[in-house]
């Protein structure tokens, strides 16, 4: 008896496993696809454009087999405690993952609506490219915190998203006033306001992720938690 429920328990873990895995696999696609975006902002390979698009598709795949994966795993295993939460807080953290994923398509389009107008991006919207790297090194660090179960670094991204927010918000600044001094811009600078805006959410998704490592971890649901302080 003690020898079938040792199997089972450690099947169980290793349907865990396989869900952290998967987890950092559809992470890493998000990560690699916010780079190549950033990268065709700043180079001008309009080329990289359509498969930053398509890999939008696999993240969606990703999504919905981690989904199906953690509905199986509740139904036959019943997770109690910190399992139960682990893998509540994935069904989350895919989630985040995907809409990241749905962001980096909208940077992707507006990159290619900016060259197929014959301008280049980078000529546009002081401090986009900072912004965008700023959001992905929360992206990397979510998911390392994730990985590592790591309270204390997640806890840092959900600090750092708030310089993000900031950086954002004076980037729109910046983008009206150019606007305002030359009508001629404002199609392109309407472009990169949608591109920072799509930046910034990446930024949040990043920190949403930091949010449920907390919850997986401590079983502290902080969210909102700054909101219903104000």
């Amino acid at each position: 008896m003690m020898t079938e429920s040792h199997h089972v328990s450690s099947r169980f873990d290793e349907d865990l496993a396989r869900l952290r895995t998967q987890v950092l696999q559809m992470g890493g696609l998000v990560e690699t696809q916010v780079a190549a975006a950033i990268d065709a902002y700043s180079s001008g390979e309009v080329g990289s454009v359509k498969a930053i698009v398509d890999g939008d598709r696999r993240v969606n795949e990703l999504e919905k087999a981690i989904d199906d994966d953690c509905a199986h795993i509740i139904a036959k295993r019943q997770p109690t405690a910190s399992d139960l939460r682990l893998v509540l807080g994935v069904s989350k953290i895919v989630t985040d993952l995907e809409r990241a994923g749905d962001e980096t398509k909208k940077i992707a389009k507006g990159i290619r609506r900016i060259y197929e107008n014959g301008h280049l991006p980078g000529q546009f919207g002081p401090g986009v490219q900072h912004l965008a790297e700023a959001a992905l090194n929360l992206v990397r660090q979510a998911l390392d915190s994730f990985a590592r179960l790591d309270t204390g670094q997640a806890t840092q991204v959900i600090r750092l998203d708030d310089d993000v927010d900031v950086e954002f918000k004076s980037i729109i600044r910046q983008l009206i006033t150019h606007m305002m001094e030359d009508p001629r811009t404002i199609t392109t600078s309407i472009d990169i306001i949608t591109i920072a805006r799509a930046i910034e959410r990446i930024g949040d998704h990043a920190k949403n992720i930091s949010e449920q490592v907390i919850y997986i971890v401590e079983g502290r649901d902080i969210r909102h938690i700054k909101e219903a302080a104000k």
